[in-house]
């Protein structure tokens, strides 16, 4: 994986292994990692205070460069998806073929930005409704796999997940 590159999503009140298990498998892989936020060099706090500074916005980034988009859980999509620039980013992701990997309350994001309708996917189940309301066929499995969308439930499913991510990189 050494010279892919792969985004992680950031805003306040991420979960904190939903962020940080993701950021390091995907380092430990040789991805160029870099956090996205809506703003720059900013200091963002998780559900329990632990900080992260932004590296760049999504419109610095480069979409056709990116092979994975990790969107972590905890409240921050709720956050996240009320930025147009996040949910543009999302698409471009999707047209383009790159893996958006989302798990428990990330959804939402993808979710909002349209892309959800008829794949298979899942999440932590207090958003399941969401997920099934926006055309989303619900799996209450640990991964699921729909082409380049990569979900998972809960922070007990992060083995399986970043695996997940890994492996749907791997044919590009």
């Amino acid at each position: 994986m050494a010279g892919e590159k792969a985004i992680i999503l950031v805003e306040d009140n991420y979960e904190d292994p939903e962020f940080w298990y993701p950021y390091y498998r995907l380092k430990e892989e040789g991805f160029e990692v870099t956090i996205v936020a809506p703003e720059k060099k900013r200091t963002y706090g998780s559900k329990h205070g632990y900080p992260v500074i932004s590296e760049a916005t999504p419109e610095e980034i480069n979409i056709d460069d990116i092979a994975v988009v990790v969107v972590p859980g905890g409240f921050a999509p709720d956050r996240l998806r009320r930025y147009d620039s996040i949910l543009e980013l999302l698409r471009a992701a999707d047209r383009n073929g790159a893996v958006i990997a989302s798990i428990c309350h990330a959804a939402w994001v993808a979710i909002s930005a349209g892309i959800t309708k008829g794949r298979r996917m899942t999440c932590v189940k207090a958003i399941k409704d969401d997920l099934v309301n926006s055309g989303a066929n619900f799996v209450d499995e640990a991964l699921v796999i729909d082409g380049n969308m990569v979900t998972s439930r809960t922070p007990a499913d992060l083995p399986v997940f970043v695996k997940g991510i890994i492996d749907a990189i791997k044919p590009r």
